[in-house]
């Protein structure tokens, strides 16, 4: 403890977590890179890859198109009513109704010059290169037009063509943000391994290929981003930083992936949830975790999670871009090009970039001059500048979420993942136990069936979950910390106003009966967005004993079973000082 004392964090830091390897994957980016690294690669969770004419048909460009549901006329009536019910809170006019100049003074805000916007936010995406290139041996590393350097993607690592070779060859597999720019009429298939939290396991997408394509995602990025090659993995350990919605079944699958795959020589999971408030050196918060397409709520406790505060919701950064792109159509103010958000994934690129410029949450008529771009069909990208208008409605989804209408992208089947091992608890549950019976998968059949930790995916409102989090610990002192400890992770965290709305809209939502009367969101000592993926990092170098590190050859041998005497233990077990010191 004398060397603790002494050292300076950022050099401990450097000198422990240099052969640590922490990955924390989400259902739209991963954030993996070295612990000693001050913050992570953020890389579009995906994979297109090369499809012919005899293995698809009809052609999709997105494996899970044909998951999504039209919206129903109930539910074109649900969003409608809240948008009038977020209308009247935001003083601005009603969905349909006309607003003439003399009709009221009208409140604007005028955000396309606050905060600064650069050009490159107004650039168009351009199309990606899908054929394999030839590069003199001698040459350099090219520069590439890439539109962000971490989460795009390099042409390095695939087989090039020999110089004299006539004619152009497809590349197999294209990862990262290129495989979201990929032409709708280029032989491709985009693929996300992980939707809504979870595996993303369909009648489209079996097990063995959504597995494969986690493997083959994260060793492209291990290889090619952090130039950890797999004889060299041995040498380095991983954390796992995995969000609270997987189940452990998948918890398992992931580990099996980056020990028996990716040749990892050791592992350890920790909860994001967790994570988190060990990023922002806190022992005692309520975790919002606003992802892409997740939302979810747990409480922490003196380093401990309380599980049974886990709060699931179904929406998140992509339901708002989708909601943006709806409310302009609605007022006519969208141009008359083919936008789809659920098709062509380089439309739902041109809407995130959308929202996490313009949307803010403000009192009063917000509007903004900003350009459009129209991705069709093997053409050039066309500019289109037009004007938006409501951009304060579509982040208020996250408290009125029928709003954002997000069974149109719905969770995938939850039948197979059910297990007696819970990867995340100190003990073990002997009761309870019965048989799968009739499954979709007979080769899980023999698994038995127990819900360790229930799943609540409600369908609340934001606002509704903090407050039925905090308020199921019970004890009126805890819920009064917490109450004054929130702490908004994940890229939405960043949406301009979000804190005082979500300060009022939770404070709205404590019932009258309850003795407490303040709520206050903490601000965060580093980037939301990488706030967990850093706590993991913290996790890993200050876990001197290992206890709970799981080796690959005992993981692949025999992996962790009833009366070994050995279990994982999440890293709340984690001794005091190791707190105190990330605190000093």
């Amino acid at each position: 403890m004398d060397y603790l004392k002494t050292i300076v964090p950022s050099q401990f830091l450097a000198e422990r977590g240099s052969n640590l390897v922490v990955i924390n994957p989400g259902s739209a980016n991963i954030r993996i890179g070295l612990a000693r690294q001050d913050a992570p690669l953020n890389v579009p969770h995906c994979i297109a890859r090369r499809t012919t004419g005899a293995n698809q048909f009809p052609k999709k460009n997105v494996l899970d198109q044909g998951l999504n549901s039209q919206v129903t006329t109930a539910q074109h009536m649900e969003r409608e009513k809240a948008y009038d019910i977020i209308a009247s809170l935001l003083k601005i006019p009603f969905l349909d109704e006309e607003v003439t100049n003399n009709a009221f003074p009208r409140k604007m805000g005028r955000i396309d010059v606050y905060p600064p916007q650069t050009n490159k936010k107004e650039t168009a995406f351009s199309w990606t290169d899908v054929y394999e290139k030839t590069i003199p041996s001698s040459a350099s590393d090219p520069l590439r037009n890439d539109q962000n350097d971490e989460s795009s993607v390099e042409k390095e690592g695939h087989d090039y063509r020999e110089n004299n070779s006539s004619e152009p060859r497809y590349r197999e597999c294209i990862f990262g943000e290129e495989a979201l720019r990929i032409s709708p009429t280029e032989p491709y298939c985009l693929r996300r391994p992980i939707r809504r939290g979870h595996l993303n396991i369909s009648q489209y997408y079996p097990m063995q290929q959504v597995l494969e394509d986690l493997h083959v995602i994260w060793d492209w990025i291990l290889t090619e981003k952090l130039h950890i090659p797999l004889s060299e993995r041995t040498m380095f350990s991983a954390i796992l930083v995995l969000p609270e919605t997987f189940d452990n079944r998948e918890v398992k699958e992931m580990l099996s992936i980056v020990l028996r795959d990716l040749h990892f020589s050791s592992a350890v999971v920790h909860q994001e949830g967790l994570a988190a408030a060990f990023g922002n050196g806190m022992s005692t918060a309520c975790i919002i975790n606003l992802g892409a397409q997740v939302t979810s709520v747990i409480c922490v406790e003196d380093g401990a999670v309380l599980p049974t505060t886990q709060m699931t919701l179904r929406y998140g950064g992509e339901d708002i871009s989708r909601c943006l792109l709806w409310t302009q159509r609605h007022h006519q103010t969208w141009p008359p090009v083919r936008t789809d958000a659920l098709t062509k994934p380089v439309d739902l690129l041109m809407l995130n970039r959308l929202r996490e410029s313009h949307c803010s949450i403000r009192e009063g008529e917000l509007e903004t001059v900003a350009v459009v771009h129209s991705y069709e069909d093997g053409m050039p990208p066309g500019s289109h500048k037009t004007r938006l208008t409501a951009l304060n409605v579509p982040p208020m989804g996250l408290f009125y979420p029928m709003l954002l209408v997000p069974d149109v992208y719905p969770p995938p089947p939850r039948t197979w993942f059910k297990d007696y091992d819970d990867m995340l608890e100190d003990t073990w549950h002997t009761e309870g136990f019965f048989p799968s019976g009739a499954s979709a998968f007979p080769m899980w059949e023999s698994y038995p069936i127990f819900q360790a930790r229930p799943k609540k995916e409600d369908n609340i409102g934001l606002a509704e979950a903090i407050t039925k989090s905090i308020l199921s610990t019970g004890r009126i002192d805890l819920q009064r910390k917490l109450f004054c400890s929130m702490q908004l992770i994940g890229g939405v965290a960043l949406i301009d106003g979000l804190i005082p709305a979500m300060e009022e809209r939770v404070l709205h939502a404590i019932p009258p009966n309850e003795a407490i009367d303040t709520v206050e969101v903490l601000q965060s000592r580093t980037n939301p967005t990488f706030v967990a993926w850093k706590g993991g990092a913290i996790l890993g170098v200050l876990d001197f004993s290992r206890d709970a590190w799981i080796h690959r050859e005992d993981w692949i041998r025999s992996g962790i079973h009833i009366g070994s005497g050995r279990k994982y233990k999440d890293s709340y077990f984690l001794q005091a000082q190791a707190m105190c010191y990330i605190n000093s």
